[in-house]
C-alpha cells in the first residue's frame, strides 16, 4: 500500500513530503508493535533502552551522561527513567565514591533476566519488518537512511 493509500490523500505529493510522511508513518507502525511486545512487562521502549544501554557495559556502572548519550531518544529524561527502573528493580544506583556529583547506574540480574526474556521476541518483531527485503535491499537501505539523516 502507498503512503498516499494510507493516508488516504487525494492531493499529490512532492518526493520529499512523501518520503518524511512514509518514515513517520513506518516509524509509528514499528513503535506501535514494539510497544505491544514490551506492555506485558510493564516497561516502556525508553525504558527498555536503558536497560540495553546497561548490559552493553559488561557489569560496569554508566553515569548518567553516558545514558543519555546512547539513548535513541535524545529528548528522554533519563533521571525519571531510572527512578522507574530502580523501582522495578531493574538497576542499582549509587554515588560515585571518586566523584560525589556523578551518579553510577548498573543493571541487575532482574534486569539481565527480562532482558534475556525479551530478546527473542524483540528479534522477531525486527525481522518481521525486513523479512520481505534481501541483504542487498536491507544494506541499501541502511545506507539511505543514514544518508538522509546526516545531511
Amino acid at each position: 500500500m502507498t503512503i498516499e493509500e494510507i493516508l488516504k490523500s487525494t492531493v499529490p505529493m512532492d518526493s520529499s513530503k512523501k518520503i518524511i510522511m512514509n518514515i513517520i508513518y513506518t516509524q509509528n507502525v514499528i513503535t506501535e508493535n514494539f510497544n505491544e511486545i514490551l506492555k506485558p512487562y510493564d516497561i516502556s521502549s525508553e525504558q527498555f533502552n536503558v536497560l540495553r544501554i546497561l548490559r552493553g557495559q559488561k557489569g560496569n556502572p554508566a553515569n548518567m551522561c553516558v545514558i543519555q548519550e546512547r539513548m535513541l531518544a535524545k529528548t528522554s529524561n533519563t533521571t525519571r527513567l531510572v527512578d522507574k527502573l530502580l523501582v522495578k528493580d531493574f538497576v542499582t544506583r549509587k554515588v560515585c565514591p571518586e566523584n560525589r556529583r556523578k551518579i553510577e547506574v548498573k543493571i541487575t540480574q532482574k534486569g539481565l533476566d527480562l532482558l534475556r526474556e525479551l530478546d527473542p521476541k524483540v528479534k522477531a518483531h525486527e525481522d518481521s519488518f525486513s523479512n520481505n527485503l534481501n541483504e542487498d535491499e536491507k544494506a541499501q537501505l541502511n545506507q539511505l537512511l543514514e544518508k538522509f539523516r546526516n545531511q
